[in-house]
């Protein structure tokens, strides 16, 4: 048996004791994941028979997606771009229509666009872009001499740089550097343009700009509920509880909140309640680290957890 058969199949049986009318709400490995699980229980929670329960850090998208499919969960915040592109193979971004009459099938379904993209983007220091005016992926070209650090995996990509210098005529030489490593050399002045997840914690706190793709050439990550079709009929009124989140999130808020728990190392569940509370999170002050994060992943291994 696999690892991924064997790890589905103990989920499976760990949960498969649990009542019937319990809304069971699973989360991938990465800080994100985890506050976003907590906002659906805290949403849903009110209008629900018992209490929700959620089952924190899964594992990668093959892994909850396979609970999905079990019905050893119920539902997970997924992106329509994984959606598109890894779960259903469907190479190349489908609308919500397209994506639900191909999950029909399947059992499942995909709903509640939350309202904010956490898509692949290139970074550089605000005050750079102040100065020179640089704005867009485009106007990269106009400054071959600025240093690039870019992740290992994103280098290597057909769909990462290779494509994405082609697209754009860049013709910089980037250096392959940790994703967490990368931040602190954009702040040290070591390099000047850094690949980001547009809702990474430490945008914000780094003072750093994503760079518009004019061309559109990344595909969109925007975040979503995935779910097992049953729900809206096992629990109707949690499931409209549900539908208050539509565009609720934008990025500049879920970059707050990711900083809450990563700098702050406040609790998912707390950085949940203060959103769905309307209380606005105060500016980081602790160092951009999050080696000591609990519960929580670095933004350094995203991409190995959630995506692929």
């Amino acid at each position: 048996m696999s690892r991924l058969a064997a790890a589905l199949l103990a989920l499976l049986l760990a949960t498969s004791a649990q009542a019937a009318d319990t809304l069971r709400i699973g989360s991938k490995r990465f800080t994100e994941s985890y506050i976003l699980a907590h906002v659906i229980a805290q949403t849903a929670a009110p209008a629900l028979p018992s209490p929700p329960h959620v089952q924190e850090g899964l594992g990668n998208t093959a892994i909850v997606y396979g609970a999905l499919r079990l019905g050893s969960i119920d539902v997970y915040p997924e992106y329509a771009g994984t959606v598109s592109l890894e779960i259903l193979k469907a190479g190349r971004s489908l609308t919500l229509a397209e994506m639900n009459e191909r999950l029909k099938p399947l059992g499942l379904g995909a709903a509640v666009p939350l309202g904010f993209n956490n898509g692949y983007a290139l970074a550089v220091r605000r005050a750079d872009a102040d100065k020179l005016a640089i704005r867009t992926l485009g106007d990269l070209a106009k400054h071959p001499g600025y240093r690039l650090g870019l992740s290992n995996e994103f280098i290597g990509r057909a769909d990462g740089w290779p494509g994405l210098a082609k697209a754009y005529g860049l013709p910089h030489k980037p250096q392959g550097l940790d994703h967490g490593l990368a931040y602190d050399a954009i702040a040290g002045r070591q390099i000047d343009v850094m690949d980001i997840y547009t809702t990474d914690a430490k945008i914000d706190h780094l003072q750093l700009v994503a760079l518009a793709d004019d061309k559109q050439y990344f595909p969109r990550y925007d975040a979503l509920l995935l779910y097992r079709l049953d729900v809206p009929k096992r629990f109707p009124k949690a499931w409209a509880a549900l539908q208050k989140l539509e565009k609720r999130i934008d990025e500049k808020a879920m970059i707050a909140m990711n900083a809450k728990a990563e700098l702050q190392r406040e609790p998912f569940d707390r950085i949940a309640r203060d959103l769905l509370s309307g209380a606005s999170p105060p500016p980081p002050t602790r160092p951009p680290s999050c080696s000591a994060c609990s519960g929580a992943t670095s933004g350094a291994s995203r991409a190995s957890t959630w995506r692929w």
